[in-house]
């Protein structure tokens, strides 16, 4: 295998798009969250929604991955899985998770922690049915999710049988296994890009049903 072509020690940009001050951004942070994440999707980014969730299991082995954020507001932030999947196992054992946006042609980057619990079965029925019909189908043979599956052909064989059994039906029931999480933050970071490495990160914490703003170092 041959190496990386390039010498990564030399790649660099310098951060030039703008500035993020103390006097600038909003006392509530998810009122600051709402303006950035409206610019992100005013800007047309790709899936400016995605976001990295980061999970932990029982002994502390962390697992990352991309989601897509399906709500936000002040109650918290809102994402869809298989409740047997990976990120659903950690949380069942670790109610606490960590999500991060990175928008690079915005040079800009929010990270949003907290406590974690599921959707209601409402809730995650509604939107449910919401979703194109073949990826409803796709809920109902992904599990459990991240199983082992011997191959391609396999795949697409369970989704095909499973679409023919259910042409006849319109309403496809959620399964059990599937819905949705909520994180309620308790804390949030900011970062703008900066030039010379001297970037802008502002932090709020959650102390006493307040919330504290504070900077911090690059």
């Amino acid at each position: 295998m041959k190496d990386i072509i390039k010498d990564l020690s030399e790649l660099r940009l310098s951060y030039e798009q703008g500035e993020l001050l103390e006097t600038q951004v909003a006392a509530d942070p998810h009122d600051q969250f709402t303006l950035w994440f409206n610019h992100a999707l005013a800007s047309d980014l790709h899936e400016p929604y995605a976001m990295y969730l980061a999970t932990a299991d029982a002994e502390g082995h962390p697992h990352v991955r991309t989601v897509l954020l399906r709500g936000a507001t002040t109650a918290g932030y809102d994402f869809y899985t298989n409740y047997d999947s990976q990120k659903g196992l950690d949380l069942a054992a670790n109610a606490q998770a960590e999500i991060l946006f990175y928008w690079p042609s915005l040079e800009r980057q929010i990270r949003i922690h907290g406590q974690v619990s599921k959707i209601s079965e409402q809730e995650a029925t509604a939107y449910y049915h919401k979703r194109p019909r073949e990826s409803q189908l796709a809920a109902h043979i992904s599990t459990p999710q991240s199983g082992v599956v011997a191959n391609r052909a396999e795949l697409e064989a369970r989704f095909q049988a499973l679409s023919n059994d259910m042409a006849s039906q319109d309403l496809i029931e959620k399964p059990e296994f599937w819905g949705g999480y909520r994180i309620e933050a308790t804390s949030y970071e900011f970062w703008q890009g900066r030039p010379n490495r001297l970037h802008d990160r502002l932090s709020y914490i959650k102390k006493d049903d307040q919330w504290l703003l504070q900077r911090l170092m690059p």
